[in-house]
């Protein structure tokens, strides 16, 4: 069975707006580390439009760090579906829309041949981890305090306290600490 990985960077006080913080090439290069082990993107539609036309735009121009670059590639050439009600249609080619109920599509997928699913944003990965769907959560703490801006945990009810096991931590150069979580 494929697991699904969630992954965000954050800040120290759980902010996870991404114009509160910037991910380095040390953080790119993690982030296309993860990439290349993934061959399914799972999103809502405002995470979508974050990253769709941005990075495929990247790709194809190469227009950044070599790192990046590298990062753009990886996301570029693997499938994504994004779960929305509202998205008419998809800009990247490699990408499906579902409209149908979120719980069982990703029991299907997650039933599927294939290496593993990762998801990102807040809205759709917070809905899975209520659902208990979650098998390993990959945060990137940066050394920074927001103050303000969208929390990860606004809005989500879990039935029971989740206890995770640390399974990896590194630490960065820039004071960034990556830190993966598997479910007990």
């Amino acid at each position: 069975m494929r697991n699904l990985i969630f992954a965000i960077n954050i800040t120290l006080d759980g902010c996870c707006d991404h114009t509160k913080q910037v991910a380095d090439d040390e953080t790119h290069e993690y982030f296309t580390n993860l990439l290349r082990g993934v061959d399914l993107l799972v999103y809502g539609r405002k995470t979508y439009q974050l990253m769709v036309p941005f990075w495929p735009e990247v790709a194809r121009n190469l227009s950044m760090t070599k790192a990046s670059n590298e990062f753009a590639k990886a996301f570029e050439a693997i499938n994504k579906i994004v779960f929305s009600r509202t998205l008419d249609s998809a800009e990247d080619k490699n990408t499906r829309i579902i409209r149908t109920n979120l719980r069982d599509e990703i029991l299907k997928l997650k039933q599927e041949e294939g290496r593993h699913i990762l998801t990102g944003g807040v809205s759709i990965p917070s809905q899975l981890i209520e659902l208990g769907l979650v098998d390993e959560y990959l945060f990137v703490v940066g050394p920074i305090v927001a103050g303000e801006g969208r929390r990860l945990s606004e809005g989500v009810k879990l039935p029971e306290t989740l206890q995770l096991r640390l399974v990896e931590s590194k630490i960065f150069k820039s004071g960034c600490v990556a830190l993966r979580y598997s479910k007990q």
